[in-house]
């Protein structure tokens, strides 16, 4: 119960990673507040969980409006706000000579600027309470860019950076701000994913998944509840004096670029036109 007494808000939280992260939190003491565009999810997330331990509030990260709607639910619901995860993101693939402005500005709208508004909603709370953890939700190709994804890792990058400035300036307010870089995690979007590169391949789903976990130090892929773990964690006071750190959690991943391995390998199946 590592989390007793604390609120949280989780963007994203209807599925995948956001989901096993609601979960999580729930389990550990904490009560909830779970956002995102799909009402049908949260409220399918929320039934699974403990009656008085979660609230839902739908919208869009990328409207200012809608991020401070979502943080004044969770304070209503909980009287206060410790913890936000910025988990909610979109992904575009697409070589920069290819790529539309709309799907470039769309990703960085929601991955970025999204974090950006959220923190901007939650922090004077936050401050108001003494304090609190806030954990954005990177990824890998934030360290080192990827096939076909100058949108998704520019945006991703920025989220590093703008976890570092949080750190900066809100720290005297004993506001925590770290940001976690996941590697192969398997949620329902990277199953949709790789269904697609095993078509692509001529391979099935699960030979696609070994190309993964074949070259992955721990030769696994993850899962989101390996992921809501390290949240936990970052949320708790455990990690009082953890704060503007990047942490990857991907198996040893990054060391052997896996997934670029097997994006690679789609360019080169697909033919010249990767856009």
């Amino acid at each position: 119960m590592r989390l007793d007494g604390k609120v949280a808000l989780i963007t994203g939280g209807g599925t995948g990673i956001g989901a096993a992260i609601a979960g999580r939190f729930v389990a550990d003491g904490a009560k909830v507040c779970i956002t995102g565009r799909r009402a049908e999810m949260l409220e399918k997330m929320a039934k699974s969980l403990p009656a008085g331990s979660v609230v839902t509030c739908t919208g869009d990260v990328s409207d200012e409006q809608d991020a401070r709607k979502m943080v004044e639910t969770a304070v209503a619901f909980g009287g206060k706000l410790d913890i936000l995860v910025n988990n909610a993101g979109i992904e575009s693939m697409g070589a920069i000579d290819g790529l539309d402005l709309a799907d470039w500005q769309k990703v960085i709208d929601i991955n970025l600027t999204g974090s950006f508004l959220m923190m901007k909603a939650a922090i004077p709370h936050m401050t108001a309470a003494g304090g609190g953890s806030i954990i954005n939700m990177s990824a890998l190709s934030a360290l080192r860019g990827l096939p076909t994804m100058p949108a998704y890792a520019a945006a991703k990058g920025g989220m590093n950076s703008l976890t570092q400035q949080a750190c900066i300036d809100y720290g005297p307010a004993k506001i925590r701000c770290n940001v976690i870089c996941p590697g192969p995690i398997r949620t329902d979007i990277f199953d949709e994913v790789f269904g697609h590169i095993a078509e692509i391949l001529g391979c099935t789903l699960q030979e696609a998944f070994a190309k993964i976990e074949d070259v992955v130090p721990i030769r696994a892929i993850g899962k989101p509840a390996d992921v809501a773990a390290l949240c936990s964690f970052l949320a708790s006071d455990d990690s009082v004096f953890i704060t503007g750190a990047n942490i990857v959690i991907d198996g040893g991943a990054a060391m052997v670029d896996p997934i670029g391995r097997v994006l690679g390998e789609v360019l080169s199946s697909a033919g010249p036109d990767t856009n």
